[in-house]
């Protein structure tokens, strides 16, 4: 899909887009913290399962398929997004909100194979101690705006 194509999908608004798995509970309390951390609204939202997904990642050498990764991708409006994923993603969301204190220290100086090794730990244990939804769950209608195709 071209930029342009893009843009006529997707009305302006944030600048970053984050990819998650709609079904996946942990994923959606993390969204909602995002959500109200974010007051400048530079990230949006859609989830793997959806098509904007599906286009935009294999461009880019993601995979929509992969629900246990988060992925980021920056400026994504532009010419020449960037994409992020896991450790590195959640870094990028946690530096660039301000948020995360030792965690964000911890992503600056512990090297990113260690730091996706403890993310990969998180992601295969997430469905069993923070549950898995039927279908992706709906924002409030304050926040809804923010992700695409919904």
């Amino acid at each position: 899909m071209t930029e342009l194509a893009l843009q006529a999908l997707v009305p302006a608004r944030g600048e970053h887009l984050i990819l998650y798995d709609g079904v996946c509970g942990l994923c959606n309390r993390l969204n909602r913290a995002v959500l109200w951390r974010d007051t400048r609204a530079v990230f949006d939202f859609a989830s793997l399962q959806s098509p904007t997904a599906r286009s935009i990642l294999p461009r880019l050498g993601g995979n929509a398929e992969s629900l246990d990764t988060v992925y980021v991708v920056v400026n994504y409006r532009s010419e020449s997004p960037v994409l992020l994923s896991k450790s590195g993603a959640a870094s990028f969301v946690m530096n660039t909100l301000g948020i995360g204190g030792p965690l964000s220290w911890a992503s600056r100086v512990l090297p990113e194979g260690l730091l996706n090794f403890g993310y990969d730990l998180i992601a295969r244990n997430r469905y069993r101690v923070f549950g898995k939804s039927e279908t992706c769950i709906m924002p409030r209608a304050e926040f809804k705006k923010r992700f695409i195709d919904i």
